[in-house]
Protein backbone atom coordinates (compact mmCIF):
# COMPACT_ATOMS: atom_id res chain seq x y z
CA UNK A 1 0.00 0.00 0.00
CA UNK A 2 1.38 3.92 -1.05
CA UNK A 3 0.00 6.47 0.50
CA UNK A 4 1.10 9.91 -1.01
CA UNK A 5 0.01 13.39 0.96
CA UNK A 6 -1.42 15.60 -1.86
CA UNK A 7 -2.40 18.65 0.41
CA UNK A 8 -1.53 19.73 3.32
CA UNK A 9 -3.35 23.52 3.84
CA UNK A 10 -3.63 24.64 7.33
CA UNK A 11 -5.42 21.40 8.92
CA UNK A 12 -6.65 20.24 5.63
CA UNK A 13 -5.28 16.94 4.41
CA UNK A 14 -5.58 14.85 1.27
CA UNK A 15 -3.85 11.61 0.60
CA UNK A 16 -3.77 9.31 -2.34
CA UNK A 17 -4.26 5.79 -1.33
CA UNK A 18 -2.99 3.21 -3.94
CA UNK A 19 -2.97 -0.78 -3.23
CA UNK A 20 -1.26 -2.67 -5.82
CA UNK A 21 -3.40 -4.87 -7.73
CA UNK A 22 -1.58 -7.56 -7.50
CA UNK A 23 -2.05 -7.27 -3.70
CA UNK A 24 -5.84 -7.09 -4.01
CA UNK A 25 -5.41 -10.61 -5.93
CA UNK A 26 -3.42 -12.30 -3.33
CA UNK A 27 -5.63 -11.38 -1.07
CA UNK A 28 -8.71 -12.35 -3.08
CA UNK A 29 -6.85 -15.75 -3.94
CA UNK A 30 -5.97 -16.18 0.33
CA UNK A 31 -10.46 -15.79 0.57
CA UNK A 32 -10.83 -18.43 -2.37
CA UNK A 33 -8.56 -20.86 -0.61
CA UNK A 34 -10.48 -20.97 2.92
CA UNK A 35 -13.52 -20.62 0.83
CA UNK A 36 -12.58 -23.64 -1.15
CA UNK A 37 -13.28 -26.37 1.45
CA UNK A 38 -16.50 -24.81 2.59
CA UNK A 39 -18.61 -24.37 -0.74
CA UNK A 40 -20.72 -26.85 -2.14
CA UNK A 41 -21.42 -26.62 -5.78
CA UNK A 42 -23.11 -29.18 -7.76
CA UNK A 43 -20.55 -31.45 -9.98
CA UNK A 44 -17.91 -31.51 -7.16
CA UNK A 45 -16.83 -33.19 -4.77
CA UNK A 46 -16.53 -31.31 -0.90
CA UNK A 47 -12.94 -29.33 -1.27
CA UNK A 48 -11.95 -30.31 -4.89
CA UNK A 49 -13.61 -27.13 -6.80
CA UNK A 50 -11.23 -25.61 -8.98
CA UNK A 51 -9.82 -22.35 -7.91
CA UNK A 52 -10.16 -20.84 -11.01
CA UNK A 53 -14.12 -21.70 -10.96
CA UNK A 54 -14.56 -20.36 -7.80
CA UNK A 55 -12.66 -17.26 -8.96
CA UNK A 56 -15.08 -17.29 -12.25
CA UNK A 57 -17.72 -17.17 -9.77
CA UNK A 58 -17.16 -15.64 -6.43
CA UNK A 59 -14.24 -13.53 -7.43
CA UNK A 60 -15.83 -9.75 -8.00
CA UNK A 61 -18.08 -10.48 -4.99
CA UNK A 62 -15.04 -11.52 -2.63
CA UNK A 63 -12.84 -8.24 -4.14
CA UNK A 64 -15.87 -5.91 -3.60
CA UNK A 65 -16.14 -6.96 -0.03
CA UNK A 66 -12.91 -6.15 0.08
CA UNK A 67 -12.66 -3.36 -1.18
CA UNK A 68 -15.30 -2.04 1.56
CA UNK A 69 -13.27 -3.51 4.32
CA UNK A 70 -10.30 -1.72 2.98
CA UNK A 71 -12.67 1.56 2.58
CA UNK A 72 -13.84 1.09 6.15
CA UNK A 73 -10.76 0.23 7.73
CA UNK A 74 -7.51 1.12 6.31
CA UNK A 75 -8.30 5.20 6.69
CA UNK A 76 -7.81 5.18 10.57
CA UNK A 77 -4.92 2.69 10.45
CA UNK A 78 -3.43 5.18 7.74
CA UNK A 79 -4.08 8.38 10.54
CA UNK A 80 -2.50 6.92 13.24
CA UNK A 81 0.58 5.80 11.34
CA UNK A 82 0.91 9.20 10.73
CA UNK A 83 0.22 10.16 14.19
CA UNK A 84 -2.63 12.14 13.43
CA UNK A 85 -6.27 12.78 14.40
CA UNK A 86 -9.07 13.98 12.36
CA UNK A 87 -11.82 16.45 13.29
CA UNK A 88 -14.83 14.34 11.78
CA UNK A 89 -14.96 11.23 9.37
CA UNK A 90 -12.83 11.48 6.55
CA UNK A 91 -13.86 11.51 3.05
CA UNK A 92 -13.52 8.76 1.07
CA UNK A 93 -13.31 8.94 -2.85
CA UNK A 94 -13.01 6.28 -5.50
CA UNK A 95 -13.28 6.07 -9.32
CA UNK A 96 -16.66 6.33 -10.57
CA UNK A 97 -15.91 5.07 -13.69
CA UNK A 98 -17.92 1.91 -14.39
CA UNK A 99 -14.89 0.37 -16.79
CA UNK A 100 -12.50 1.12 -14.12
CA UNK A 101 -14.25 -0.29 -11.42
CA UNK A 102 -14.98 -3.12 -13.73
CA UNK A 103 -10.88 -3.62 -13.77
CA UNK A 104 -10.64 -3.56 -10.04
CA UNK A 105 -13.22 -6.18 -9.33
CA UNK A 106 -11.24 -8.31 -11.63
CA UNK A 107 -7.91 -7.13 -10.17
CA UNK A 108 -6.21 -6.00 -13.34
CA UNK A 109 -6.35 -2.29 -12.12
CA UNK A 110 -4.75 -0.68 -8.84
CA UNK A 111 -7.27 0.20 -6.16
CA UNK A 112 -6.77 4.15 -5.38
CA UNK A 113 -9.01 6.26 -3.32
CA UNK A 114 -8.13 9.25 -1.62
CA UNK A 115 -8.99 10.92 1.93
CA UNK A 116 -9.74 14.02 2.68
CA UNK A 117 -9.76 15.33 6.40
CA UNK A 118 -8.87 18.05 8.58
CA UNK A 119 -6.44 17.61 11.85
CA UNK A 120 -7.55 17.92 15.46
CA UNK A 121 -4.89 20.70 16.00
CA UNK A 122 -1.57 19.43 18.07
CA UNK A 123 -2.52 22.04 21.50
CA UNK A 124 0.49 22.55 23.97
CA UNK A 125 -1.20 22.91 27.15
CA UNK A 126 -0.66 25.44 29.42
CA UNK A 127 0.16 26.08 33.27
CA UNK A 128 -3.29 26.76 34.67
CA UNK A 129 -2.38 27.85 38.21
CA UNK A 130 -2.28 31.38 36.78
CA UNK A 131 -6.15 30.84 36.19
CA UNK A 132 -7.73 32.91 39.21
CA UNK A 133 -11.63 33.10 39.91
CA UNK A 134 -14.14 34.37 42.35
CA UNK A 135 -16.88 31.79 43.35
CA UNK A 136 -20.19 33.73 44.58
CA UNK A 137 -21.67 32.00 47.64
CA UNK A 138 -25.01 32.87 49.05
CA UNK A 139 -25.71 31.92 52.64
CA UNK A 140 -29.14 30.79 52.92
CA UNK A 141 -30.92 31.91 55.90
CA UNK A 142 -34.14 31.29 57.84
CA UNK A 143 -36.03 33.90 55.91
CA UNK A 144 -35.15 32.86 52.75
CA UNK A 145 -36.01 28.98 53.47
CA UNK A 146 -39.36 30.30 54.93
CA UNK A 147 -40.29 32.34 52.10
CA UNK A 148 -40.04 29.49 49.91
CA UNK A 149 -42.00 27.31 51.91
CA UNK A 150 -44.73 30.52 52.31
CA UNK A 151 -44.89 29.95 48.11
CA UNK A 152 -45.30 25.87 48.35
CA UNK A 153 -47.70 26.20 51.06
CA UNK A 154 -49.59 28.74 48.71
CA UNK A 155 -49.72 26.14 45.95
CA UNK A 156 -51.01 23.63 48.86
CA UNK A 157 -53.54 26.03 49.93
CA UNK A 158 -57.27 25.02 50.16
CA UNK A 159 -60.57 27.46 49.19
CA UNK A 160 -63.95 27.73 50.54
CA UNK A 161 -66.75 28.82 48.53
CA UNK A 162 -68.21 32.07 49.58
CA UNK A 163 -71.38 33.83 48.51
CA UNK A 164 -70.10 37.58 48.23
CA UNK A 165 -68.17 39.00 45.92
CA UNK A 166 -64.54 38.44 44.50
CA UNK A 167 -61.56 40.15 46.26
CA UNK A 168 -57.62 39.75 45.41
CA UNK A 169 -56.32 36.95 47.15
CA UNK A 170 -59.95 35.06 46.41
CA UNK A 171 -59.82 31.94 43.83
CA UNK A 172 -62.73 32.68 40.98
CA UNK A 173 -63.47 29.48 38.80
CA UNK A 174 -65.05 30.89 35.43
CA UNK A 175 -65.86 30.12 31.21
CA UNK A 176 -64.09 33.09 28.93
CA UNK A 177 -63.65 33.40 25.17
CA UNK A 178 -61.61 35.84 24.27
CA UNK A 179 -62.30 38.12 20.91
CA UNK A 180 -59.98 40.18 18.42
CA UNK A 181 -62.35 42.40 16.20
CA UNK A 182 -65.09 40.36 16.90
CA UNK A 183 -63.16 37.01 16.21
CA UNK A 184 -62.61 34.51 18.63
CA UNK A 185 -58.80 33.53 18.58
CA UNK A 186 -57.26 30.43 18.78
CA UNK A 187 -56.02 29.81 22.56
CA UNK A 188 -58.51 32.35 23.27
CA UNK A 189 -61.29 29.81 25.24
CA UNK A 190 -61.51 27.97 28.54
CA UNK A 191 -64.21 26.63 30.84
CA UNK A 192 -63.80 25.73 34.78
CA UNK A 193 -60.56 27.77 34.82
CA UNK A 194 -59.45 28.75 38.11
CA UNK A 195 -58.01 32.05 38.47
CA UNK A 196 -55.98 33.58 42.18
CA UNK A 197 -57.24 37.15 41.91
CA UNK A 198 -53.76 39.39 42.29
CA UNK A 199 -51.64 36.30 40.92
CA UNK A 200 -50.80 38.27 38.01
CA UNK A 201 -51.14 35.12 36.07
CA UNK A 202 -52.94 36.72 33.35
CA UNK A 203 -52.43 39.42 31.03
CA UNK A 204 -52.12 43.32 32.52
CA UNK A 205 -56.14 44.44 33.13
CA UNK A 206 -57.49 41.01 33.50
CA UNK A 207 -57.70 39.90 36.86
CA UNK A 208 -58.42 43.06 38.43
CA UNK A 209 -61.69 43.30 36.41
CA UNK A 210 -63.14 40.39 38.04
CA UNK A 211 -62.79 41.83 41.67
CA UNK A 212 -66.28 42.62 42.81
CA UNK A 213 -68.07 40.32 40.61
CA UNK A 214 -70.27 37.04 42.23
CA UNK A 215 -70.56 33.62 40.96
CA UNK A 216 -73.13 33.70 38.92
CA UNK A 217 -72.61 36.95 37.25
CA UNK A 218 -71.53 37.31 34.02
CA UNK A 219 -69.28 40.97 32.29
CA UNK A 220 -67.63 41.53 29.16
CA UNK A 221 -63.91 42.94 30.04
CA UNK A 222 -61.25 44.59 27.67
CA UNK A 223 -57.80 43.83 27.74
CA UNK A 224 -55.16 44.86 25.46
CA UNK A 225 -51.93 42.68 25.27
CA UNK A 226 -48.30 43.65 25.82
CA UNK A 227 -46.82 44.70 22.94
CA UNK A 228 -43.92 41.74 23.57
CA UNK A 229 -46.80 39.20 24.09
CA UNK A 230 -45.19 35.85 22.42
CA UNK A 231 -48.34 34.94 19.99
CA UNK A 232 -47.51 37.51 16.95
CA UNK A 233 -51.26 37.59 15.85
CA UNK A 234 -52.15 38.98 19.15
CA UNK A 235 -49.23 41.41 20.50
CA UNK A 236 -50.43 44.93 21.21
CA UNK A 237 -54.11 43.76 20.01
CA UNK A 238 -56.65 45.11 21.67
CA UNK A 239 -59.23 42.01 22.82
CA UNK A 240 -62.22 41.47 24.69
CA UNK A 241 -63.68 38.77 27.04
CA UNK A 242 -66.90 37.17 27.94
CA UNK A 243 -66.67 36.42 31.60
CA UNK A 244 -68.94 33.98 32.96
CA UNK A 245 -68.36 33.68 36.76
CA UNK A 246 -69.32 29.69 38.22
CA UNK A 247 -67.58 30.38 41.84
CA UNK A 248 -65.89 32.90 44.23
CA UNK A 249 -63.94 30.71 46.80
CA UNK A 250 -61.83 32.30 49.86
CA UNK A 251 -58.57 31.35 50.93
CA UNK A 252 -58.10 29.35 53.60
CA UNK A 253 -55.39 30.61 56.12
CA UNK A 254 -51.78 29.49 55.50
CA UNK A 255 -49.99 27.73 58.35
CA UNK A 256 -46.41 26.11 59.01
CA UNK A 257 -46.77 23.69 60.33
CA UNK A 258 -46.48 20.01 60.66
CA UNK A 259 -49.85 19.87 58.70
CA UNK A 260 -49.16 21.43 55.86
CA UNK A 261 -45.58 18.70 55.63
CA UNK A 262 -47.90 15.55 55.62
CA UNK A 263 -50.22 16.89 53.41
CA UNK A 264 -47.00 17.46 50.96
CA UNK A 265 -45.83 13.71 52.24
CA UNK A 266 -42.99 14.53 54.39
CA UNK A 267 -42.66 14.13 58.06
CA UNK A 268 -42.79 17.20 59.95
CA UNK A 269 -41.95 20.89 59.37
CA UNK A 270 -38.99 20.71 60.36
CA UNK A 271 -38.02 18.07 57.54
CA UNK A 272 -39.62 20.31 55.21
CA UNK A 273 -37.88 23.29 56.07
CA UNK A 274 -34.67 20.58 55.53
CA UNK A 275 -35.78 19.70 52.25
CA UNK A 276 -36.70 23.21 50.82
CA UNK A 277 -32.86 23.91 52.42
CA UNK A 278 -31.45 21.77 49.73
CA UNK A 279 -33.40 22.39 46.88
CA UNK A 280 -32.42 26.39 47.76
CA UNK A 281 -28.86 25.49 48.00
CA UNK A 282 -28.77 23.48 45.33
CA UNK A 283 -30.17 26.31 42.95
CA UNK A 284 -28.10 28.88 43.90
CA UNK A 285 -25.01 26.33 43.48
CA UNK A 286 -25.98 25.48 40.13
CA UNK A 287 -25.52 29.68 38.94
CA UNK A 288 -22.32 29.86 41.24
CA UNK A 289 -21.08 26.75 39.42
CA UNK A 290 -22.01 28.20 35.99
CA UNK A 291 -20.60 31.58 36.53
CA UNK A 292 -17.31 30.12 37.73
CA UNK A 293 -17.35 27.69 34.63
CA UNK A 294 -17.87 30.71 32.34
CA UNK A 295 -14.82 32.26 34.58
CA UNK A 296 -12.81 29.57 33.20
CA UNK A 297 -13.84 29.43 29.97
CA UNK A 298 -13.35 32.97 29.51
CA UNK A 299 -9.64 32.87 30.42
CA UNK A 300 -9.11 29.56 28.60
CA UNK A 301 -10.19 31.40 25.84
CA UNK A 302 -7.68 34.16 25.60
CA UNK A 303 -4.75 31.67 26.73
CA UNK A 304 -5.07 29.29 23.65
CA UNK A 305 -5.77 30.71 20.26
CA UNK A 306 -5.65 28.57 16.88
CA UNK A 307 -6.92 27.49 13.83
CA UNK A 308 -9.86 25.33 14.36
CA UNK A 309 -11.31 22.80 11.71
CA UNK A 310 -14.18 24.08 9.66
CA UNK A 311 -15.49 21.12 9.98
CA UNK A 312 -16.42 21.19 13.42
CA UNK A 313 -16.95 24.77 13.48
CA UNK A 314 -19.86 24.50 10.58
CA UNK A 315 -21.32 21.72 12.27
CA UNK A 316 -21.78 23.33 15.68
CA UNK A 317 -22.89 26.37 14.05
CA UNK A 318 -25.52 24.58 11.71
CA UNK A 319 -26.86 23.09 15.72
CA UNK A 320 -26.62 27.01 17.00
CA UNK A 321 -28.54 28.23 14.15
CA UNK A 322 -31.38 26.13 14.01
CA UNK A 323 -31.85 26.21 17.84
CA UNK A 324 -31.80 29.86 17.20
CA UNK A 325 -34.59 29.84 14.06
CA UNK A 326 -36.59 27.48 16.30
CA UNK A 327 -36.91 29.82 18.99
CA UNK A 328 -37.47 32.70 17.08
CA UNK A 329 -40.16 31.17 14.97
CA UNK A 330 -42.22 29.90 18.33
CA UNK A 331 -41.73 33.12 19.74
CA UNK A 332 -43.12 34.68 16.51
CA UNK A 333 -39.89 37.39 16.65
CA UNK A 334 -37.76 37.89 13.91
CA UNK A 335 -33.94 39.61 14.04
CA UNK A 336 -35.50 42.68 13.77
CA UNK A 337 -37.29 42.19 16.96
CA UNK A 338 -33.96 41.48 18.40
CA UNK A 339 -32.19 44.58 16.64
CA UNK A 340 -30.02 42.92 14.49
CA UNK A 341 -30.30 41.16 11.23
CA UNK A 342 -29.55 37.84 10.00
CA UNK A 343 -25.96 38.67 8.22
CA UNK A 344 -25.24 39.99 11.58
CA UNK A 345 -26.44 37.30 13.99
CA UNK A 346 -25.13 34.75 11.27
CA UNK A 347 -21.39 36.47 12.07
CA UNK A 348 -22.01 36.83 15.83
CA UNK A 349 -23.05 33.23 16.11
CA UNK A 350 -20.38 31.68 13.82
CA UNK A 351 -17.60 33.43 15.93
CA UNK A 352 -19.61 31.08 18.93
CA UNK A 353 -19.10 28.46 17.12
CA UNK A 354 -15.61 28.70 16.76
CA UNK A 355 -14.89 28.99 19.82
CA UNK A 356 -17.07 26.39 21.47
CA UNK A 357 -15.17 24.33 19.09
CA UNK A 358 -12.08 26.03 20.56
CA UNK A 359 -12.80 25.29 23.94
CA UNK A 360 -13.94 21.84 23.46
CA UNK A 361 -10.53 20.93 22.32
CA UNK A 362 -8.84 22.27 25.05
CA UNK A 363 -10.78 20.81 27.41
CA UNK A 364 -10.49 17.78 25.91
CA UNK A 365 -6.70 17.64 26.13
CA UNK A 366 -6.76 18.84 29.26
CA UNK A 367 -9.04 16.10 30.62
CA UNK A 368 -7.38 13.62 28.36
CA UNK A 369 -3.81 14.75 29.81
CA UNK A 370 -5.36 14.32 33.52
CA UNK A 371 -6.63 10.86 32.96
CA UNK A 372 -10.13 12.01 33.06
CA UNK A 373 -12.86 9.02 32.54
CA UNK A 374 -16.67 8.84 32.02
CA UNK A 375 -17.82 5.64 34.05
CA UNK A 376 -20.71 3.26 32.53
CA UNK A 377 -22.27 4.07 35.96
CA UNK A 378 -22.36 8.18 35.01
CA UNK A 379 -23.74 7.15 31.60
CA UNK A 380 -26.58 5.00 33.08
CA UNK A 381 -27.99 8.20 35.30
CA UNK A 382 -27.51 10.37 32.33
CA UNK A 383 -29.38 8.14 29.98
CA UNK A 384 -31.69 7.68 32.94
CA UNK A 385 -32.31 11.30 33.10
CA UNK A 386 -32.81 11.31 29.34
CA UNK A 387 -35.71 8.59 29.65
CA UNK A 388 -37.10 10.88 32.83
CA UNK A 389 -37.54 13.68 30.43
CA UNK A 390 -40.13 11.41 27.83
CA UNK A 391 -42.62 9.57 29.67
CA UNK A 392 -43.67 6.53 27.33
CA UNK A 393 -41.12 6.67 24.96
CA UNK A 394 -38.64 4.82 26.82
CA UNK A 395 -38.47 2.07 24.44
CA UNK A 396 -37.71 4.67 21.32
CA UNK A 397 -35.26 6.98 23.13
CA UNK A 398 -33.15 3.52 23.80
CA UNK A 399 -33.44 2.23 20.59
CA UNK A 400 -32.00 5.31 19.41
CA UNK A 401 -29.29 5.92 21.81
CA UNK A 402 -28.51 1.99 20.73
CA UNK A 403 -28.55 2.27 17.39
CA UNK A 404 -27.53 5.26 16.35
CA UNK A 405 -23.61 6.21 16.12
CA UNK A 406 -22.35 8.99 17.68
CA UNK A 407 -25.16 9.19 20.65
CA UNK A 408 -23.87 7.87 23.27
CA UNK A 409 -21.27 10.46 22.71
CA UNK A 410 -23.76 13.17 23.20
CA UNK A 411 -24.51 11.75 27.03
CA UNK A 412 -20.82 11.36 27.45
CA UNK A 413 -19.54 14.43 26.37
CA UNK A 414 -21.14 17.01 29.25
CA UNK A 415 -20.12 14.62 31.51
CA UNK A 416 -16.58 14.91 30.82
CA UNK A 417 -16.85 18.54 30.51
CA UNK A 418 -17.80 19.12 33.94
CA UNK A 419 -15.61 16.32 35.15
CA UNK A 420 -12.53 18.29 33.34
CA UNK A 421 -13.89 21.74 35.05
CA UNK A 422 -13.89 19.69 38.70
CA UNK A 423 -9.86 18.69 37.57
CA UNK A 424 -9.46 22.53 36.90
CA UNK A 425 -11.13 23.46 40.05
CA UNK A 426 -8.20 21.35 41.88
CA UNK A 427 -5.40 23.49 39.74
CA UNK A 428 -6.62 26.67 39.92
CA UNK A 429 -6.93 30.19 42.65
CA UNK A 430 -10.68 30.58 43.59
CA UNK A 431 -11.87 32.46 46.22
CA UNK A 432 -14.86 32.78 47.56
CA UNK A 433 -17.06 35.82 47.94
CA UNK A 434 -20.69 36.10 49.81
CA UNK A 435 -23.27 37.84 47.62
CA UNK A 436 -26.78 38.31 47.75
CA UNK A 437 -29.25 36.27 45.79
CA UNK A 438 -30.06 39.06 43.66
CA UNK A 439 -25.93 39.97 42.81
CA UNK A 440 -25.77 35.73 41.79
CA UNK A 441 -28.86 36.15 39.90
CA UNK A 442 -27.96 38.92 38.09
CA UNK A 443 -28.02 38.18 34.10
CA UNK A 444 -25.36 38.71 31.93
CA UNK A 445 -26.72 37.83 28.60
CA UNK A 446 -24.06 38.59 26.61
CA UNK A 447 -21.47 36.60 28.41
CA UNK A 448 -23.75 33.50 29.10
CA UNK A 449 -23.90 33.34 25.39
CA UNK A 450 -20.34 33.52 24.60
CA UNK A 451 -19.14 31.80 27.25
CA UNK A 452 -20.82 28.25 26.82
CA UNK A 453 -19.33 25.55 25.16
CA UNK A 454 -21.82 22.77 25.38
CA UNK A 455 -25.47 24.14 25.56
CA UNK A 456 -27.15 26.01 22.84
CA UNK A 457 -28.20 29.62 24.21
CA UNK A 458 -30.68 31.05 21.77
CA UNK A 459 -30.97 34.70 20.49
CA UNK A 460 -29.13 37.87 21.49
CA UNK A 461 -31.52 39.36 24.19
CA UNK A 462 -33.51 35.76 25.06
CA UNK A 463 -36.55 37.33 23.05
CA UNK A 464 -36.18 33.70 21.49
CA UNK A 465 -37.16 31.67 24.37
CA UNK A 466 -39.87 29.86 24.99
CA UNK A 467 -43.33 31.36 24.22
CA UNK A 468 -45.02 31.41 27.97
CA UNK A 469 -48.76 30.78 27.94
CA UNK A 470 -49.20 30.83 23.86
CA UNK A 471 -51.46 27.96 23.90
CA UNK A 472 -53.61 29.65 26.36
CA UNK A 473 -53.96 33.19 25.66
CA UNK A 474 -55.02 35.09 28.54
CA UNK A 475 -52.39 33.36 30.81
CA UNK A 476 -49.04 34.31 31.05
CA UNK A 477 -47.28 31.36 32.74
CA UNK A 478 -48.09 27.93 32.06
CA UNK A 479 -47.03 26.45 35.06
CA UNK A 480 -48.31 23.33 37.06
CA UNK A 481 -50.48 24.26 39.96
CA UNK A 482 -48.68 21.61 42.51
CA UNK A 483 -45.56 21.54 40.92
CA UNK A 484 -43.34 23.21 43.79
CA UNK A 485 -45.16 21.05 46.34
CA UNK A 486 -44.05 17.97 44.45
CA UNK A 487 -40.50 19.47 44.16
CA UNK A 488 -40.39 19.80 48.07
CA UNK A 489 -41.72 16.05 48.83
CA UNK A 490 -39.64 14.44 46.05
Amino acid sequence: MQVIETLADGLKRELKVVIPAKDMEAQMNERLADAKNKVRINGFRPGKVPVAHLKKMYGKSIMADLVNEIVRDKPQEILSGRGEKSATQPEVAMTEDEAEADKILDAKADFEFTLAYEVIPAIELKDNSGIAVTREVVEIGEEEVNEQILRIAESARTYEAKDGAAENGDRVTIDYLGKVDGEAFDGGKDEDAELVLGSNRFIPGFEEQLVGLKAGDEKVITVTFPAEYPAANLAGKEATFDISVKQVAAAAELEINDDLATKLGLESVDRLKDVVRGQIESQFGSMTRQKVKRQILDQLDEMYQFDTPQRLVDAEFENIWRQINTDLQQAGKTFADEDTTEEEARVEYGKLAERRVRLGLVLSEIGEKAGVQVSDEEMQRSLYEQLRQFPGQEKQILDYFQKTPGAAASLRAPIFEEKVVDQLLTEISVTDKVVSKEELMADDEADEASSETTEAKPAKKKAAAKAEGSEDAPKKKAASKKKAAEDASE
